[in-house]
């Protein structure tokens, strides 16, 4: 794991967003696309807002998000309408967007629509990841009720995820699929995301589901 410190989030921010575009770009280079799996929330949006502009050939590059809430885009949960909103424009807005939703009423029954088209893009060419102040990660998250099976060697592409506290099913990709990205940076910020951060590298995955995918990434942190 590499640990990069920054002076402020906003430096942070456009850093990382600069880096991002590099691994796209060497991945366009090297294999003529790119995957790039992102995280939902709010953390990420400041750097979706520089790296959409990038000069790169996004019309190359299948983007996606992590995990997902199972509701529609219409609904103020959607992480998915807020990529739209702060990546896929600019630029960026010729990019190819993979929904990790699909109008159905269960996350079990819209799987299998979504999983082919995820498996055309893998391994992911460049991961985001961000981490909660449990130590979960994507919906990865302690005490989930398909915790065992996302974090299980030969895990599906994605799991139905129901998780305590989490007001609606969602979906994630599975550890190993997010585990065999090329590049993975991890973005936290604030003391106390820091503080588990340490902690969860003595725990078991169980526990602190990003241990996972510390060896090998860059985890980028500002106060």
């Amino acid at each position: 794991m590499k640990f990069e410190t920054y002076p402020d989030r906003e430096m942070m921010m456009i850093d990382l967003a600069n880096q991002l575009a590099e691994d796209l770009e060497n991945s366009l280079i090297n294999r003529g696309r790119a995957s790039f799996v992102v995280p939902g929330g709010t953390t990420p949006g400041p750097i979706f807002d520089s790296l959409c502009g990038a000069a790169i050939d996004w019309s190359s590059v299948h983007v996606m998000l992590s995990d997902e809430r199972w509701v529609p885009e219409t609904s103020e949960r959607s992480n998915t309408a807020l990529i739209r909103a702060r990546l896929l424009s600019d630029k960026a807005a010729a990019a190819h967007y993979i929904p990790l939703y699909t109008p159905t009423d269960t996350p079990e029954a819209g799987i299998p629509e979504i999983e082919p088209l995820i498996s055309e893009q893998l391994p992911i060419s460049v991961l985001l990841l961000g981490m909660g102040a449990d130590m979960h990660t994507a919906s990865i998250f302690p005490g989930a009720d398909k915790l065992a099976e996302a974090q299980a060697p030969d895990a599906p592409i994605l799991v139905p995820m129901r998780a305590p506290g989490a007001p609606e099913p969602r979906v994630t990709l599975s550890a190993r699929v997010l585990a065999d990205a090329v590049t993975t940076h991890i973005v936290i910020t604030g003391d106390e995301k820091r503080e588990a951060l340490e902690r969860a590298r003595a725990l078991h995955q169980s526990e602190a589901p990003i241990v996972a995918f510390l060896n090998g990434a860059t985890v980028h942190w500002a106060a």
